[in-house]
């Protein structure tokens, strides 16, 4: 178990965590989520002892990682891949590792197998691609049979049988009772991964909640049309509250208003109808309306045929 108690990280004049409480249970896949600069690597270093809070406190299993005798067999992290000393093998890094705590030769070679590392355990790291010092990282992660593990970013690189991989490993993981808390930029993939949801934005608690209650509670009504008639029917449910995006000459996606009242005002004008179908707000779109207010940098608003859709852009990390 994760937990955090008015965590809070200050470098001179600027506030990465402000305040922050949550807790990753064990048993469950918990997401951490957050546009760039809002605090979530702060967090995650600040669990695993790189960082000292400010103020507040984050406890693995009940004790600072510090506090633990044995802190590989508590909890495995993967924060930066790529810290490794490149004229290693890749079992040797592992080895290295495993004698630190007093983990035998067997571990290792079931790390590497469990990860897909065979044909690249013995080559030096200095060769590896992204996605290999990926599935390095999470070896190391694993390397002492922990209760808790943090991920940050853990399919960069991978292709799509890795990120597969990724997401049956940690579900694996979590369905053994251990706390996995993870970290990704990928709304589609951790809607596919995550139980539980913590959403920073500006280093503060947006959202502490089960998945499907954030896609619920954020979710606005929208429709998926398409018309013979499509400019007329446009017009006349233009108003204030609804948005319009055109997606060819015949077909347009309706936010603000369901398809009962879309159907009736297209019978008011005499519109055809060829589809009408409710949409069910995504993980992307909640997400997106519940950090709108909390993106430190942003690109040039996407223009649609009708009204402008709003297009929150990644940049570059500032204080994290």
């Amino acid at each position: 178990m994760i937990t955090a108690e008015s965590l809070t990280k200050t470098y001179g004049s600027t506030t990465a965590v402000d305040d922050v409480s949550f807790t990753a249970e064990p048993g469950r896949v918990t997401g951490f989520l957050g546009p760039n600069g809002a605090g979530k690597s702060t967090t995650m270093r600040m669990a695993m002892g790189l960082d000292r809070p400010t103020r507040g406190s984050i406890t693995v299993n009940g004790r600072r990682l510090v506090e633990h005798r044995a802190p590989l067999r508590e909890v495995g992290a993967v924060l930066d891949a790529g810290a490794t000393h490149p004229g290693r093998t890749g079992r040797q890094h592992l080895q290295v590792l495993a004698a630190t705590h007093g983990i035998g030769r067997r571990r290792v070679d079931d790390v590497i197998e469990l990860t897909g590392m065979e044909s690249a355990a013995t080559k030096r790291i200095a060769g590896y691609s992204l996605g290999m010092n990926q599935r390095l990282g999470i070896a190391a992660a694993l390397l002492g049979d922990p209760a808790t593990l943090i991920f940050d970013e853990p399919v960069n690189g991978l292709d799509p049988e890795g990120v597969r991989w990724v997401r049956q490993m940690v579900r694996q993981l979590a369905a053994e009772g251990r706390t996995v808390f993870i970290s990704s930029h990928l709304m589609a993939e951790m809607a596919q991964t995550a139980d539980h949801l913590v959403v920073l934005g500006r280093g503060r608690v947006l959202a502490d909640m089960p998945i499907q209650d954030l896609i619920d509670a954020s979710g606005e009504a929208r429709v998926l049309v398409r018309s013979q008639d499509a400019s007329t029917l446009m017009n006349a449910l233009s108003a204030q509250d609804v948005t319009l995006v055109a997606r060819d000459a015949e077909t347009f996606e309706v936010t603000g208003l369901d398809a009962r009242t879309v159907g009736r005002r297209a019978q008011e004008v005499g519109a055809v109808l060829h589809e009408l179908t409710p949409l069910q707000s995504s993980l992307e779109d909640s997400y997106m309306k519940l950090t709108d207010h909390a993106v430190q940098y942003r690109s040039g608003a996407a223009v649609a045929d009708v009204a402008p859709a709003d297009a929150a852009a990644a940049a570059p990390e500032g204080v994290r």
